[in-house]
């Protein structure tokens, strides 16, 4: 399983159209581009729209609790939870051998800039996964104007950029799409 994720509640001011509809858009656009493409990866990709983050967590520790018994089919797990302004690669979290794989996936991504990966990946609701050794990722981008909006009453979808959430969309579908049609799944 290559999952991809966002969060859908928000906070209690506000839309919640950057905390965290971006990362629910650009993570169901990365399962609709793959469909309409008519690509089918071999391993299975999977959507969660968590609930429950704003509150704690509580979405992504029960989704955890019913499905960490099938822990070892999971083969990276994905969430975007910062906004989706430019993006600038992903912060992955994993095994060395598993990082080399993700940068030379990174290096598709060429052709729009966005070609990073850093140290580490940052998700409430992929931490249960992480902790126990699922390699994960998480969307970097251009966060400068985050906390104007983060929790607020601006967060709106006037503050997405499409372009920008188009690009974000396009490292998620790359990424995910990549990994879950490898032939082998990322080393732990």
């Amino acid at each position: 399983v290559v999952l991809v994720s966002g969060h859908l509640d928000s906070w209690d001011v506000g839309q919640g159209a950057m905390d965290d509809g971006g990362g629910a858009f650009i993570s169901w656009e990365a399962l609709s581009l793959i469909k309409d493409l008519g690509l089918r990866p071999k391993r299975t990709l999977r959507l969660v729209l968590w609930t429950g983050e704003e509150q704690g967590g509580i979405g992504a520790k029960q989704y955890y609790q019913l499905h960490k018994e099938n822990i070892s089919n999971f083969d990276i797990v994905m969430e975007s939870d910062e906004g989706t302004f430019q993006p600038s690669g992903l912060g992955f979290a994993g095994s060395a051998e598993a990082r080399d794989i993700v940068k030379e996936i990174m290096t598709l991504l060429q052709p729009i800039n966005v070609t990073d990966v850093y140290d580490s990946a940052d998700g409430t609701d992929i931490s249960y996964w992480m902790r126990d050794g699922v390699p994960g990722a998480s969307l970097h981008n251009d966060i400068n104007k985050y906390f104007w909006f983060h929790h607020s009453q601006g967060d709106t979808m006037t503050v997405q950029d499409p372009n920008q959430m188009n690009l974000c969309a396009a490292v998620w579908t790359v990424v995910s799409y990549v990994i879950a049609d490898m032939e082998e799944m990322l080393p732990r």
